[in-house]
């Protein structure tokens, strides 16, 4: 076998995917498509009108690659990368792997002590970053016991940087198990944690998930709002559709529904992924905005759990799909999914083929079919570590296993559904409550935008349900509508699952990625 290459058989579901010993992936993704006559086709899109086919983003990759060497940054070393959705986050992150540095993508939406912490976690040689977020990068480096050895602004300094540097970079020699990058944790619950991930990852989840489950093709544009740092971003707009060929569309802005339905308008994409969130906002005002989704053949979510009754109005508006599952930064992208012919609303879908999942009790024993539980999963694109953090790695990497921190049920026929985070669930009555489940219904009521649950204890010491809702209308809130809401919850719910209090806010704290933050909920 070649070096440098992957073979995979797609005669078998899952795919058959074989590595050759001489491996670096940044081949496959990039330079394959000059082999195989795509130099000429699109590979990225922007909103600010640039245009960079496959044969510019080779060599700008190269280039980059060089850069980063000619810069003194050796091979093993750690690149941070606080950068937006830009052709030069692909220039830097593959430039990195094909030169054998490990790119670390950041959030960023940070702030300086986040990203001071991160500077001194990776130890890291390099860190570039968009000049739009020097009012944080610069306090964190000056607040950092570690300074990297090069520091650039993603803009004309590195452009300048890569036009001096050599269009010819020979792949550095590895293996698809070895540390090819890191990403951090969204932390919804705490210190974000880095995930290692092995070469071999992207390749996974761009067959298992991005051909097998959604069918990508080279004739697929696609379009997504979750960023380039976030797991679930970065095989949206970044590995999926290199990895067959496709063409990806960048907006490095915050989006909106305005912005994303302008930004589908415009492009035409035929895959859109969304988030939950965005979603709920969007469904709201298709009436009246009357869109031209008419490009889109599906859509996509993940970050949390899609209410059902969101994606019943987002299909009843549009006729378009949307395919719910379920991913993590340490699985790289999504493990369990609905699919284009197995839709159901409210659940998760079926496992991705290629991976396997189990729920688990407390002696992590498999439950009973219809019984709640940890779920747990295992696959090929699961991260091999958290960076330095042994104990952690071990209580959530156990064998082959990757606890999820999730809870699920998963029915006799193979579906899933989610109840929320494990530590998020309430136990009322005695009995075992999914706040995702009392949220989902909450979301059905017209004057409800957003809702949180989590468990507060009432004046006996017992836990019952506190509900953290987001008004359409702020004015409303008061006890006419605590009864309203009270009311729709208990016609929908078993009657143990109302909350016996309701907060009104503008707002509900969450992670970048979309995840409810509850422990900040629970905090007070």
């Amino acid at each position: 076998m070649q070096d440098f290459t992957v073979a995979v058989d797609r005669s078998t579901s899952p795919a058959t995917i074989t590595f050759a010993d001489r491996f670096n992936v940044a081949v496959p993704f990039i330079d394959r498509h000059l082999n195989e006559g795509r130099a000429d086709r699109t590979a990225i899109l922007t909103t600010d009108g640039e245009t960079v086919t496959y044969g510019a983003l080779a060599e700008n990759v190269a280039r980059c690659g060089n850069a980063l060497l000619d810069a003194g940054i050796r091979p093993g070393e750690r690149l941070l990368m606080v950068v937006k959705d830009c052709p030069a986050f692909f220039y830097l992150f593959w430039g990195a792997i094909k030169a054998g540095i490990v790119p670390v993508p950041l959030n960023t939406l940070l702030r300086a002590p986040d990203y001071a912490f991160m500077i001194e976690r990776a130890a890291c040689a390099g860190l570039v970053y968009s000049p739009e977020y020097a009012a944080e990068v610069e306090p964190a480096l000056a607040a950092s016991a570690h300074r990297p050895r090069l520091v650039l602004s993603a803009d004309a300094p590195l452009m300048e940087a890569m036009a001096a540097a050599s269009p010819d970079l020979n792949p550095h020699p590895a293996h698809a198990d070895d540390d090819c990058f890191w990403l951090f944790s969204s932390g919804s619950t705490g210190r974000p944690k880095a995930a290692v991930h092995r070469h071999r990852d992207m390749v996974v989840t761009s067959e298992f998930y991005g051909v097998g489950i959604l069918g990508l093709g080279p004739d697929d544009v696609v379009y997504s709002v979750a960023k380039l740092f976030f797991a679930y971003g970065l095989g949206n707009a970044m590995t999926f559709p290199l990895w067959v060929g496709g063409s990806a569309v960048l907006f490095p802005g915050r989006p909106t529904p305005e912005t994303t339905f302008e930004t589908v308008a415009r492009f035409r994409p035929s895959v859109y992924y969304g988030v939950p969130t965005l979603y709920g906002a969007q469904v709201r005002v298709l009436d009246e905005a009357k869109p031209d989704l008419s490009s889109l053949r599906l859509c996509v979510s993940a970050g949390e759990a899609l209410p059902g009754d969101i994606l019943k109005r987002w299909q009843a508006a549009t006729g378009v799909p949307i395919l719910d599952g379920i991913g993590s930064t340490e699985a790289l992208h999504i493990f369990i999914s609905n699919r284009l012919d197995s839709v159901t609303p409210g659940s998760t879908g079926h496992i991705v083929p290629g991976y396997d999942a189990k729920v688990v009790g407390e002696d992590r024993q498999p439950v009973a079919d219809g019984d709640p539980g940890r779920l747990m999963i295992r696959g090929p694109s699961t991260a091999r570590c958290y960076w330095e953090e042994p104990e952690k790695t071990a209580a959530t990497m156990v064998g082959d296993w990757l606890d999820t921190g999730d809870t699920y049920i998963r029915e006799a026929d193979g579906t899933f559904y989610y109840c929320g985070r494990s530590d998020d669930m309430l136990k009322v009555g005695g009995m075992w409550c999914s706040p995702f489940e009392i949220e989902a219904r909450l979301v059905e009521h017209p004057a409800v935008v957003e809702a949180a649950v989590v468990g507060r204890a009432d004046g006996a010491g017992l836990v019952k349900p506190h509900a953290y809702v987001v008004l359409a209308d702020p004015n409303a809130a008061g006890a006419e509508m605590n009864a309203a809401l009270l009311a729709h919850v208990k016609a929908g719910l078993a009657p143990y699952k109302y909350p016996r209090w309701f907060t009104y806010t503008g707002d509900l704290p969450k992670t970048a990625t979309g995840k409810i933050q509850r422990y900040k909920l629970r905090a007070g």
